[in-house]
């Protein structure tokens, strides 16, 4: 098993708990070209992969459009993933089997004045999803799953709005994402009832 994060001691910390030969890597996505490299290297080191999950984001409130906030939650939510989405696809491919799963949002949906890039950065991370499931799909028979899981609001320290409608717990994400990742699922709202959500934001016509 292989984690990675930018915060390694935190790393270090779960991978002692989890034991197994757990192992630690840092990767910090506000620089993608060297996180491509450690993720290749932290595939290496483990011999072969089945499972990769992109979970890492940034966003924060933003009404005033500073541009440092804008940059970060570009840098990491687009440009980082698409680098360990990437490498991740790569490896499948070349094993010619493999289950990417990336987290997106139900944000998604619809651009948000206060958080803009947050809602564009969701949007392309479902969209190169899709892409590369595509891809996958003709180069590997079905063999290589690319799970999609958006989830509505989730109680972390990321989350800037504790009294947000239909909040989950941590472990209810958790456990409704590894029920998704288990059956291979294509895509994934978070918690499933955020799908209903999903629907209604589709169907509703775009401010303007």
């Amino acid at each position: 098993m292989g984690l990675a994060a930018r915060r390694l001691d935190r790393l270090e910390a779960l991978a002692a708990e989890l034991g197994g030969g757990a192992k630690a890597q840092k990767i910090d996505l506000r620089q993608a070209d060297e996180a491509r490299l450690a993720l290749a290297a932290l595939i290496d080191d483990l011999g072969a992969v089945d499972l990769i999950v992109l979970s890492s984001g940034f966003g924060e409130p933003n009404p005033d459009m500073d541009w440092g906030p804008e940059r970060e939650t570009i840098d990491v939510n687009a440009l980082g993933f698409a680098a360990m989405a990437q490498v991740a696809m790569k490896h499948f491919l070349d094993r010619g089997q493999g289950h990417l799963v990336g987290i997106s949002s139900v944000a998604k949906l619809r651009g948000h004045g206060d958080a803009p890039s947050y809602a564009a950065t969701k949007a392309f991370v479902s969209t190169y999803l899709d892409g590369l499931r595509d891809l996958a799909k003709r180069r590997s028979a079905g063999r290589i799953a690319v799970t999609e899981v958006c989830p509505g609001f989730v109680a972390t320290a990321m989350m800037k709005a504790p009294s947000a409608f239909w909040v989950a717990s941590p472990e209810a994400a958790a456990e409704s994402i590894l029920r998704a990742v288990r059956r291979r699922a294509k895509h994934a709202y978070i918690t499933p009832r955020w799908g209903l959500i999903g629907l209604l934001l589709r169907l509703m016509p775009r401010p303007g």
